[in-house]
């Protein structure tokens, strides 16, 4: 079958006014990919600029980032913070080796694989978790007129199972996989973010689309807002998947109302979403961007509702990458 051409890389870019400018500010900024100014082998220091790998804008990553920054550049003295728009998870590993960026969002698969040097990753990178922020839930979606019921439904499809380099399509494929479908030869691949997916789908250009994310995810409510969104459900591939990669996919439902029309839970395989900094950043900043994080929930919940989650008892639980001695003294402190 033919695959749609590859997308590159989005450049960073501004958190627009319209997303939330009371809350994002002057630290959410654009630059070059080169990020804020760190290269590989220089270590984070306190009282310097951060660039903060996050993802696109239709999803969780971005508008998140965006408030942590600003919550982070207000709050450490001399620091500021630039979000920077990327295809998520893998991208964002790659930009913290590079030193490129200094702060990253990445899955708990993906960011699994980083520390490990497993699947896309030749060797282990040196990063370190600053905790489990909150978690993403798999969303395969589409709409009523397709018929699509079924992750074996998208045989012979036009699917999107994400942006080359992010999560979502490493969580996609394997998916897939566990349902006995080959994810290069047995659909179409439309290779999008979430956003993109979206528009696809309602100029019938694609049929389905893959995306993990927290909920609500942006670019999903509007789909389900103008048409009648059909949620796949993919938990009973959990165990499988659990088995063979790890103990980072486990399953939980998206609560029925969730999304406009939706009257029933839908279960789905989730995974965590992690904090990552390179394991060379100095501990007092890995401490206090933690202690900053997890001390203003309240203030984070005005960016989105992501940010019940946070939870110092339990986001230093990570068995699949260190955490950061600095984060661990923080959460030592509490608990």
């Amino acid at each position: 079958m033919t695959s749609t051409p590859t997308p590159a890389r989005p450049a960073p870019r501004l958190l627009g006014t319209a997303l939330a400018a009371a809350l994002l500010l002057s630290a959410c900024g654009g630059g070059d990919s080169g990020g804020g100014g760190e290269t590989s082998g220089e270590g984070a220091q306190p009282g310097g600029p951060l660039t903060f790998a996050t993802g696109g804008t239709g999803g969780v990553y971005y508008p998140y980032g965006g408030g942590i920054a600003n919550l982070l550049s207000s709050e450490l003295e001399g620091t500021t913070v630039t979000v920077q728009e990327t295809n998520a998870s893998v991208d964002n590993m790659q930009l913290l080796a590079s030193g490129q960026a200094q702060l990253a969002f990445g899955l708990g698969d993906v960011v699994s694989d980083a520390a490990n040097g497993e699947n896309t990753f030749s060797e282990a990178l040196p990063l370190c978790s600053l905790g489990n922020i909150y978690n993403n839930f798999t969303h395969v979606f589409t709409t009523a007129d397709t018929g699509i019921t079924s992750i074996e439904d998208l045989r012979g499809k036009r699917v999107s199972p994400g942006a080359v380099g992010s999560a979502s399509e490493v969580t996609a494929d394997r998916i897939m996989q566990a349902a006995g479908l080959d994810p290069q030869a047995d659909i179409e691949r439309a290779q999008l973010g979430v956003a993109e997916t979206v528009a696809a789908i309602q100029d019938g250009s694609v049929d389905a689309g893959f995306w993990s994310g927290g909920l609500p995810t942006g670019a999903i409510v509007e789909l389900a807002n103008n048409a009648d969104l059909v949620l796949i459900p993919t938990a009973e591939y959990t165990d499988a998947m659990a088995e063979q990669y790890g103990d980072y996919y486990f399953a939980d439902e998206i609560p029925a109302g969730t999304y406009e029309g939706q009257t029933e839970a839908s279960p789905q395989v989730v995974s965590p979403n992690i904090l990552v900094v390179r394991d060379d950043m100095d501990e007092q900043l890995q401490e206090d961007i933690t202690r900053t994080i997890f001390e203003n929930k309240e203030q984070l919940l005005t960016v989105h509702p992501a940010a019940e989650e946070l939870d110092p008892a339990t986001a230093g639980e990570v068995g699949f990458i260190e955490t950061c001695p600095g984060a661990q003294a923080y959460f030592d402190s509490v608990g």
